[in-house]
């Protein structure tokens, strides 16, 4: 196991390197001058000129990306052409807060979103399920930022109950976790739903019902765990899509988290900050990926001995090759 985690994580090397490569060819060709946004309309040339040597913009572009690739080695992120602070730390002190609202967010998902998907199950084609689905497809349809704004309409400046921005408080998450879990939480309702429909008709269910177990007993022992790998992948990629697509909202609800830090640098113009942003988000993504494929191995035994058979196999493989050498010689 300990072999295949170490083989995933330098996977995530090369991965990593595609995405700083793009998204720094991305910044570079994108129209709009970082240097002349800066500086304002009455800056002259010359001053333009000198801030621009002084950022390392007047380098032709494959010096600028080798130098930014030789950073991103050290774990240097650069610098804000703006505000002069150093990307990473910056980075690293917003992060608790996004990772925050994504937690919650894919805890309130998890704890909604699969009841309702086993109730759906439980109840095919009935008019609950009909319902329920029938909401789960209208919270899908929902822009994440139009239920934000409705949100603060009614709970903030009509009802007066929460707080419209900031994040002082467990309090000022309510709405924005609200607003950030709805499309995820159909999205695992219906998966739910279609992976328990697969295992309840199957002939072990059937057999433990005809052994007299109650039907809690049948769905919540039997029935889901092996519902679960679905599931666990939806989960997964949606907490991964949290971190990440937390962008609009915390700039709705003014939460200084990395998708706040993230806007701010893509109106300025500050590559620095976008680039480090998103390279961050891709490498915490792939993390939880390979977090989910972990929590595959304890959910199924069966996927665990896979990992460990492959890499035995991998080790065979390894040694082979090392007694052919010694033949050679």
């Amino acid at each position: 196991m300990a072999r295949y985690i170490g083989k995933r994580l330098l996977q995530m090397i090369p991965i990593l390197i595609v995405v700083a490569i793009l998204i720094f060819s991305l910044m570079s060709f994108v129209p709009g001058d970082p240097v002349q946004i800066m500086l304002g309309d009455n800056a002259t040339p010359e001053q333009i000129m000198e801030t621009r040597a002084s950022l390392g913009l007047d380098k032709p572009f494959i010096s600028r990306l080798g130098s930014y690739l030789a950073d991103l080695a050290r774990l240097d992120f650069g610098k804000s052409y703006t505000q002069g602070t150093a990307v990473g730390a910056e980075l690293m002190a917003r992060f608790p807060k996004t990772l925050t609202l994504a937690f919650f967010s894919i805890i309130f998902t998890i704890v909604i979103g699969i009841p309702i998907g086993i109730q759906c199950a439980i109840n095919a084609n009935k008019l609950s399920d009909k319902v329920w689905m029938f909401l789960t497809m209208l919270g899908n349809s929902m822009p994440g930022f139009w239920l934000a704004l409705l949100l603060v309409i009614l709970f903030s400046v009509k009802l007066g109950w929460l707080p419209s921005s900031g994040d002082s408080g467990l309090n000022y998450f309510i709405l924005p976790v609200i607003a950030n879990s709805i499309g995820s939480l159909a999205d695992i309702a219906r998966q739910t739903r279609s992976s328990m429909l697969e295992v309840i008709r199957s002939d072990y269910v059937v057999t433990a019902r005809s052994k007299g177990l109650s039907e809690r007993d049948v769905i919540w022992k039997h029935a889901l765990p092996n519902a679960l790998i679905p599931i666990i992948t939806v989960c997964g990629s949606r907490f991964g899509f949290m971190l990440g697509g937390t962008v609009i909202i915390e700039s709705v609800f003014s939460i200084a988290g990395i998708g706040t830090y993230m806007v701010n640098g893509i109106n300025s113009r500050d590559y620095p900050i976008v680039q480090g942003s998103i390279i961050y988000i891709a490498f915490i993504f792939a993390f939880i990926m390979l977090l989910t494929d972990l929590i595959y191995a304890y959910v199924d035994p069966r996927i665990k001995a896979q990992y460990i058979s492959a890499g035995s196999k991998s080790k065979k493989r390894e040694r082979g090759g090392i007694r052919k050498s010694y033949g050679k010689e």
